[in-house]
């Protein structure tokens, strides 16, 4: 008969091998054998909370820490999950649990911050990323985290300078294996923008290769995600967009810059945004050969509508509406022809008695959708990707924001922004759903322009 150490070993095997059912089968057989066995509940948590049973990972946490309250991992584990279901009393009451019992790590210190800005706590929040910071000046996830506060805040000349501690900055040296601009002379030089964040981030940040070359840069490239690639060839100041997937020649740049490392190196302040649109072009061929499916009656506004963002985003539970019937009251609005601009998740969705003419099947890339974005009248989308190609493009946007964690570039409180002149947000309340945003829009739509 297998002993309880023997179970437990070959379980830690499979969690490394990602066999995480396999693993909480060998660990309840340890547990079996010995029930007071604390780091096969631990482990037996971890491997539940991967495997997505929540409640059965809480439960196994909950009997780590109840027979070993001095292993602070299991705390920070249980308040990591009750904090991503959106438990956050639960989580800030496992942290407080840790604290009492003695424990003063930074880890502890910058979790319990992140539960706390969750809550909307944000100035108990900063004090807890920095004493995670006092104590470990060198402890990565509290400046980053820190860095998310601030920016939300407007107090970007910190933010920025935090937001360095981003932990994939470090892999992307690695990657590039050439010398990283961090400010200083560009003239002559070739710099290559690298590829950082999802697709809506490269276009917000695209705007920075105008001055680049403003700044004497020599040649100007763009890393970036294929679906990127065609797009950026209307991207004002680059010279090259080029396809992540493609290998980079050797000796082809001089040096690369993180895009979200731009606003610190060029000093941007809320008051300062490099804000002049569009500086993103459609392709004119395609917009010539997509305007028929634009065709709108008469004296009707042509609206495009997205109302979800990349399942995989950390938030998008919050920030993507559950389907297109959230929607709906929308189609009582008079003289609208509605189209969706929807691809992937939502994709070709349509409800009783509304239903937009759905782009999806002409969309390859995001050069197809700035194509078709170009003969719209308005965008109306959540917060993903879209939001950035229309305010890029100068083409009138409303963005839909949840009110919990409304992401950091839209600031706070606040139904207007710096980055895209003219895009006006519409902001949950707090506590509330979806419909009241809906009902704002559609009266906003009644009298615009």
């Amino acid at each position: 008969m297998p002993s309880t150490e023997s179970l437990f070993l070959r379980a830690r095997a499979l969690i490394d091998e990602r066999d995480v059912d396999g693993a909480a089968t060998l660990l309840r057989a340890a547990l079996d054998l010995d029930p007071g066995f604390a780091a096969a509940w631990a482990n037996l948590g971890y491997a539940l909370d991967a495997a997505g049973r929540k409640r059965e990972a809480e439960d196994a946490y909950r009997r780590a820490i109840a027979l070993d309250p001095h292993e602070l991992q299991n705390s920070l584990n249980l308040g990591t999950l009750l904090t991503a279901l959106r438990r956050l009393d639960a989580a800030l009451d496992v942290y407080a649990a840790a604290i009492a019992h003695g424990h003063d790590a930074p880890a502890l210190h910058s979790n319990l911050g992140m539960t706390l800005a969750c809550a909307g706590r944000e100035r108990e929040a900063e004090d807890h990323y920095r004493l995670a910071l006092a104590r470990d000046p060198d402890h990565r996830k509290a400046p980053f985290n820190l860095a998310y506060l601030l920016l939300r805040q407007g107090r970007w000349e910190e933010g920025w300078r935090r937001l360095e501690a981003r932990p994939w900055i470090d892999v992307l040296q690695r990657h590039f294996g050439m010398p990283r601009w961090q400010g200083g002379p560009l003239a002559g030089r070739r710099i290559l923008v690298g590829v950082e964040g999802g697709h809506g981030d490269m276009i917000q940040f695209g705007r920075y290769a105008a001055l680049l070359k403003e700044a004497g840069a020599a040649r100007v490239g763009v890393l970036c995600q294929p679906e990127l690639v065609a797009l950026f060839g209307g991207l004002r100041g680059a010279d090259e967009s080029i396809a992540l997937d493609r290998p980079l020649a050797a000796g082809d740049w001089d040096c690369w810059v993180a895009p979200l490392s731009l606003p610190l190196l060029f000093g941007t302040r809320v008051d300062s945004v490099p804000a002049a649109v569009p500086y993103l072009v459609p392709d004119a061929a395609r917009v010539a050969q997509l305007a028929p499916l634009l065709a709108a009656v008469p004296g009707a506004l042509k609206v495009g509508l997205a109302w979800k963002g990349n399942p995989r985003h950390e938030n998008d539970a919050a920030r993507s509406l559950p389907s297109l019937s959230v929607l709906a009251p929308l189609a009582a609005v008079k003289d609208v022809r509605w189209f969706s601009l929807q691809k992937g998740a939502g994709e070709g969705e349509s409800v009783e008695g509304f239903a937009p003419v759905d782009l999806a099947p002409a969309i390859r890339d995001f050069a197809d959708t700035a194509a078709l974005v170009a003969g719209l009248d308005l965008v109306i989308t959540v917060d993903t990707s879209v939001a950035h190609l229309a305010g890029a493009m100068g083409t009138p946007c409303w963005v839909l924001l949840p009110d919990y964690l409304p992401d950091w570039r839209w600031l706070a409180g606040r139904a207007d922004t710096p980055w895209y002149p003219g895009m006006r947000l519409f902001r949950q309340r707090p506590g509330a759903g979806w419909d009241e945003v809906v009902v704002d829009v559609a009266q906003a739509l009644e009298t615009w322009p």
